[in-house]
């Protein structure tokens, strides 16, 4: 304790702390007090703005959490909006669609008024090597039996393969072996619009059994004729949108594009009843 008590770092606090003690009493003895208040001021001043700095940076630092909590928050509920508004654009089409499909189906009933409808949801695609097959939601129950026609607003669609109490199966004109009585509208031209493998991916049929001389062009529309299956006449089949003649037999390929969409449609009808119907 002697020792420390003689060091100069002791010596040195004792010194300042008499002439911090000292120094201001004498002055203001002396009538110098503003010199005092001065230095005082001036020792203080930047302690003052190191305190008020911190103090803003801390208040600064909370803003900005406070501030980001709440951008947090309302981001949240501009995402709740905008999946309500999604939502309701998604029901706003899906009404709109099946809108257009009743216009289009009570269309058609009043132009075929010697047909019976029963209409019928699509409920699974089953896509193998050689066919696609569609599941609808119509059966025997609802009057839906093998061989009968299905269609959409804009044409022929494909037929019943197999019916069920509540369901039935059904295939496209696409697919291999199938076959429709047709002729050009036009022209009255006659030949067999048939399903083949290599153009079912492209979404094409072709139309067989013409003359090299037979009256077809590309845009002709395409109908049933009603004779050799299970469709009624005056159905569009498709359009014409090739037509090659083969260098050999000088036969025409005339290649089909349906008009009904056979890919994306998510309901169709199915023809129950029509004047001369056949099994």
């Amino acid at each position: 304790m002697r020792n420390f008590l003689k060091t100069r770092f002791f010596i040195v606090i004792v010194l300042v702390t008499l002439v911090l003690t000292i120094v201001p009493t004498v002055l203001s003895a002396m009538g110098l007090h503003s010199v005092v208040k001065d230095a005082a001021m001036s020792l203080l001043t930047p302690i003052q703005g190191l305190f008020t700095s911190a103090t803003n940076a801390v208040e600064g630092f909370t803003s900005y959490f406070t501030e980001f909590d709440r951008i947090v928050a309302e981001n949240n509920e501009l995402r709740s909006q905008i999946d309500a508004l999604q939502d309701e654009i998604y029901k706003s089409q899906e009404l709109s669609q099946m809108n257009e499909w009743l216009y289009d189906y009570l269309e058609l009933k009043r132009e075929r008024t010697d047909f019976k409808f029963e209409s019928a949801g699509v409920t699974g695609r089953e896509s193998g090597n050689y066919m696609t097959v569609y599941t609808l939601d119509k059966g025997t129950s609802h009057g839906v039996q093998k061989n009968m026609p299905i269609i959409s607003s804009k044409g022929i669609v494909g037929y019943v393969t197999e019916a069920g109490v509540g369901w039935s199966k059904a295939v496209t004109i696409l697919e291999s072996g199938q076959a429709i009585g047709a002729y050009v509208e036009r022209s009255g031209a006659v030949g067999v619009v048939e399903g083949d493998f290599s153009l079912a991916s492209k979404g094409l049929c072709k139309l067989s059994y013409l003359g090299a001389d037979a009256d077809v062009e590309v845009g002709d529309r395409i109908l049933s004729s009603g004779y050799g299956s299970v469709y009624p006449r005056a159905l569009v089949i498709g359009y014409v949108k090739e037509i090659e003649k083969d260098p050999y037999s000088q036969a025409l390929n005339v290649y089909i594009q349906p008009a009904a969409s056979l890919s994306d449609e998510d309901r169709f009808m199915i023809i129950t009843e029509y004047d001369a119907y056949t099994e």
